[in-house]
């Protein structure tokens, strides 16, 4: 008796405990739960695609203006001092800092935008109904294994305790490039909930073969 097993690719591994799903194809909007505990595994995405090219577009530009333009404004009496991200950046470049501003730099700019940009790679020419580009899958592989180290929302959280502090120092007025941030980290956790990798990867599948 010949036994069979299941494609080792449409198997689904429970994040909480461990157990293995074998995925099937989904109604419109329905969620998949873990028969154990209940978490839910994917869920079918229609307008997976849209979504994502949307918004990682919305936050390539936004990051764009946080780059360029003031992020707060800072005065006391007659001294006024603005300061842009890049700014913040290149205010920690000299010996025992540089460490800082280089992590600072990776962690606030260059992996969000990587990433951004890595799913537009990934994902635009579907959008037209064309095949996606060389290394496609590996675009988005590079901006699935960059999520974590992506931290934006530490920064704003880092932002709000130093905007506490200088409070009672001085008169701050809050910049275009703050609102554009916060407006990115929005944008984020959208994209998080609306983004469904295993339909996604399943996506990029089925246009490969």
């Amino acid at each position: 008796m010949t036994r069979t097993y299941p494609d080792l690719e449409a198997l689904v591994v429970c994040p909480k405990c461990d157990l293995l799903h074998e995925a099937e194809t989904l109604p419109a909007t329905a969620h998949a739960r873990c028969a154990r505990c209940g978490t839910v595994l994917f869920s079918s995405r229609p307008r997976a695609v849209v979504h994502v090219i949307a918004l990682s577009l919305t936050a390539t530009i936004l990051m764009a203006v946080v780059i360029f333009t003031p992020f707060l404004q800072l005065q006391n009496g007659q001294f006024v001092s603005r300061a842009s991200v890049f700014d913040t950046v290149t205010a920690f470049t000299e010996e025992i800092m540089l460490p800082l501003s280089f992590a600072v730099a990776v962690s606030v700019v260059v992996l969000p935008l990587t990433r951004f940009l890595a799913l537009l790679y990934a994902f635009s020419p579907l959008l037209l109904n064309r095949a996606p580009w060389p290394y496609a899958k590996q675009s988005f592989a590079i901006a699935e294994w960059l999520r974590p180290w992506a931290m934006a929302e530490i920064f704003m959280v880092g932002v709000a305790v130093a905007l506490v502090k200088l409070s009672s120092l001085a008169t701050l007025s809050l910049g275009p490039a703050f609102w554009s941030f916060a407006a990115i980290v929005l944008v984020v956790a959208l994209k998080e909930t609306l983004m469904s990798r295993f339909a996604l990867w399943a996506l990029l599948d089925k246009v490969d073969t």
